[in-house]
């Protein structure tokens, strides 16, 4: 917080209704304030001003511009930070006033850490879906205008809760943003207006600028949101060094910048088109990027469900190095000695548990049926997924499907809440063994386990798995959670259908 002696503006009142009551940011453009709109009873809003040593004519109008950008597009998209008045002070300052927002800066967030993939994939795609609306363009004087915002990079990226999606991210800064029509420059090559860090080969040399550039710099922007790490060195913080890099240098590639990182091939496809020196050769519109984000959240699970097209049945279980086969041993074994739990009804349920063996834990299900049925499912067909939404509670659904033609299917879901810390447990535990027993009880003599069965759990789920945990700890809940697990039954019975169709396709391939 500033010193608020020191600030002259601190109190003051603009339009006799705008009371600035703290200075909460500065940046190249001007300073930011916390304000009181006294005209709604106090309501918090930001008031940015024009910095003192920008006070020219040009400047003047493009920091108008800022606030006409941040007006139209915030009536268009919840993607992009509202402005909602302009003036001038006393001193002939201009100054804009926004919506005022308690969030994080992305910059802030991935300087602790990377974004785990789900987590990034839901950002990425509120940033996108921002700048396709800028681009698009907005309304001026009868003529659709296309905006480029010219200086994409994590710091310009807000992440606020949303009571309906967890949280939200928005753009922001529009300060030195083009519109395609303004006649402020010439045709003639421009000055050079970003950062140089995150800039594309044609903005670093003062060229007219389309969308694509937006889009080279969302790409370093994304590198960085899950490495914590620049694809490009440069020499020193000079335009020449970085010229350099940005014309001659390549990516340091994902799997290099983080190796233990476990990204789809089309994400890791998608980042460095977006990077390609040509802008010919990277995605053409923001709208293409959406469409990969959107691909790789109903594909592989980043949203709420995974596409059962592509789920897979378990495979055989694997031996070392994947399994050794002594840990596996001892936590059958201790799997085999287990009772039923005298806290839990004697019917036909199924729940969730670990188990604690002398060479490892492990994450378990447990399933009470009848004897006949128990000895009935033995060589059945088995399957296991996992699905997750993040909003409006964080939960996880596990799956676990025995089939049999004759017989059906018998469907052994576990919903888990992923902000209690058992439930996390729980979910590390199958991420790190890429296993887990299923435990059967027989209702006729429920003191003992009867059987015992080992299903494996998919590589890239594991690496999920992981990633839920990750981004649960972060997100605020937004309803009880049982209005996610009513959400997730309800995804279920959508994708049962398809699975029992994979299900059988996989019974036929085996058996003929």
């Amino acid at each position: 917080m500033a010193d608020t002696n020191s600030d002259a503006n601190i109190g003051q009142i603009l339009m006799n209704r705008y009371r600035l009551t703290e200075l909460i940011g500065k940046g190249s453009m001007g300073r930011v304030y916390l304000a009181a709109d006294t005209l709604l009873g106090g309501v918090p809003v930001a008031v940015k001003f024009l910095s003192q040593s920008l006070m020219n004519e040009r400047m003047k109008v493009r920091f108008a511009q800022e606030a006409r950008a941040g007006a139209l597009l915030g009536q268009k998209t919840i993607h992009v930070v509202r402005v909602i008045d302009y003036g001038v002070n006393a001193d002939e300052v201009p100054f804009y006033v926004m919506e005022y927002l308690k969030g994080e800066n992305l910059s802030d967030m991935i300087m602790i850490e990377p974004l785990p993939i789900p987590r990034f994939i839901r950002l990425m795609r509120h940033i996108c879906l921002g700048l396709q609306v800028a681009h698009e363009g907005v309304m001026l004087e009868g003529k659709n205008c296309p905006i480029i915002h010219r200086d994409i990079k994590p710091s310009n990226a807000l992440v606020v809760p949303d009571a309906s999606m967890g949280e939200l991210a928005k753009v922001l800064d529009f300060g030195i943003a083009k519109f395609l029509s303004d006649n402020l420059g010439s045709s003639q090559t421009q000055s050079f207006m970003g950062t140089l860090a995150y800039c594309s080969p044609e903005q670093i040399e003062g060229r007219e600028l389309d969308g694509r550039s937006d889009i080279y710099s969302l790409g370093i922007t994304m590198y960085e949101m899950l490495t914590g790490k620049m694809p490009l060195q440069a020499e020193s913080h000079s335009i020449g060094s970085w010229f350099k890099a940005h014309h001659f240098q390549q990516p340091i590639p994902l799997g290099m910048a983080a190796p233990d990182l476990v990204i789809p091939k089309e994400l890791n496809e998608l980042i460095m088109a977006c990077m390609a020196k040509s802008r010919e050769e990277r995605p053409q519109r923001v709208a293409d990027m959406i469409a990969v984000l959107e691909f790789l959240e109903e594909r592989y699970g980043f949203n709420r469900t995974s596409n059962p097209e592509n789920l897979s049945v378990p495979t055989p279980l694997p031996t070392a190095p994947s399994m050794p086969q002594a840990a596996l041993q001892s936590v059958e074994e201790t799997a085999w000695q287990a009772q039923w739990p005298t806290d839990k009804p004697r019917a036909e349920i199924v729940f969730a548990s670990t188990i604690h063996a002398q060479r490892e834990s492990a994450a378990t299900v447990w399933v009470m049926l009848p004897r006949n049925e128990i000895d009935r499912r033995m060589l059945n067909t088995r399957y296991n997924q996992f699905l997750f939404t993040m909003s409006p509670h964080p939960m996880m659904l596990w799956i676990t499907a025995l089939y049999d033609p004759e017989q059906g299917a018998r469907w052994l879901p576990c919903y888990l809440d992923l902000k209690i810390p058992r439930n996390q447990e729980v979910a590390l535990l199958l991420a790190s063994n890429g296993y887990y027993p299923l435990l059967f009880f027989a209702l006729e003599d429920p003191e003992h386990c009867t059987n015992v069965i080992t299903l494996t759990i998919a590589t890239f789920q594991r690496q999920l798995l992981r990633d839920w945990v990750q981004t649960s700890k972060s997100l605020p809940s937004a309803a009880p959670p049982s209005v996610s697990r009513n959400l997730l039954k309800t995804e279920l019975e959508k994708c049962k259908p398809q699975i029992l169709e994979k299900l059988q396709q996989t019974r036929r391939n085996v058996f003929g």
